[in-house]
């Protein structure tokens, strides 16, 4: 079983509209609604992927009750702590004539101590259950850097390998953990190394440095140029091929799902980066956040690109 952590769960909100016109009155074409936060998008496509996956964060309220229900449709078991708060809403404008998205936050509900210690308590039995532990997104009001760190800490105790996805302060801090995979950006490597990162041998350099201070596999998303693994293994890098994406939004949260898969079932890392590189590009085939086709999936893999360097 693959443990998903999403703290700062919501609702997401797809709106496709065919213009958006700022300051104006805009009818939309269609919209979806799915139960969001980078975590649920993983669990939904371990799901999909043939896994078996448990969510586990904070929700409340009606909003709460709403995630929790469209989770168990997808066959995802949930294990979440409740807080009288509603959860939040994320919405994702899809303007078709400009081919831009625009995206608007809630800030989502606020936790307290009490309440992040009941969380704990639940948290250290689910992680000894797992197989592999996924930590991903931000983190409610309440809570700060520290709070990954110590979900790191308890799911390594437990002798669990442990992903962590999320950025800013909660990355830099729960790398001090020892997390088993980080998946950052160029921005994100330049943040935590110090880097310009302008060339690949200093992205590869950033994430050496990275690696050799207890990161057992760090993933760089290189955007459209694919993605860098530096590991115990060696250097690895991938490139997927060019296709007609529709959305991109949660194909990190598909790569992560892939990884997560790889890690559970013990593969080596050339056959995990290849298997999350083609479960992600799949993914940006769909309009909806967090899915993928399998047959895609089988389409993509044979032509990912996986170069040893």
């Amino acid at each position: 079983m693959i443990l998903t952590v999403t703290l700062n769960a919501s609702i997401d909100k797809r709106y496709v509209l065919k213009e958006l016109k700022v300051g104006e009155v805009n009818r939309l074409k269609h919209c979806q609604y799915t139960p969001g936060g980078k975590g649920l998008n993983v669990s939904r496509v371990i799901r999909i992927a043939g896994g078996e996956t448990t969510a586990t964060g904070f929700v409340g309220g009606h909003a709460g009750t709403y995630i929790e229900e469209a989770l168990r449709d997808f066959g995802v078991t949930c294990a979440f702590c409740h807080v009288d708060e509603e959860s939040r809403s994320c919405v994702n404008i899809w303007d078709e004539k400009n081919g831009i998205q625009t995206e608007l936050l809630e800030p989502g509900l606020t936790v307290g101590e009490a309440d992040f210690e009941r969380f704990l308590e639940q948290y250290r039995e689910l992680a000894r259950r797992a197989d592999v532990v996924a930590v991903s997104g931000s983190v409610p009001r309440g809570l700060d850097g520290t709070a990954y760190q110590s979900l790191v800490a308890i799911a390594k105790e437990a002798g669990r390998k442990v992903i962590l996805d999320t950025s800013g302060t909660l990355l830099k801090q729960g790398i001090e953990a020892g997390p088993a995979l980080i998946k950052p950006n160029i921005d994100e490597i330049r943040m935590l190394t110090g880097k310009d990162c302008g060339r690949m041998d200093d992205i590869i350099e950033a994430a050496r440095v990275i690696h050799e201070s207890g990161v057992e596999n760090v993933a760089v998303s290189l955007g459209a140029d694919g993605s860098l693994v530096v590991c115990g293994e060696g250097i690895y890098r991938a490139r997927v091929p060019k296709l007609d994406t529709v959305n991109t939004v949660g194909c990190g949260d598909s790569m992560i799902a892939g990884f997560a898969l790889g890690l559970e079932e013990g593969y080596g890392m050339e056959e995990t980066l290849r298997k999350a590189s083609a479960i992600s590009a799949a993914a940006a085939l769909q309009e909806e956040t967090g899915i993928f086709d399998v047959e895609d999936m089988e389409r993509i893999y044979d032509k990912v690109e996986i170069q040893r360097l």
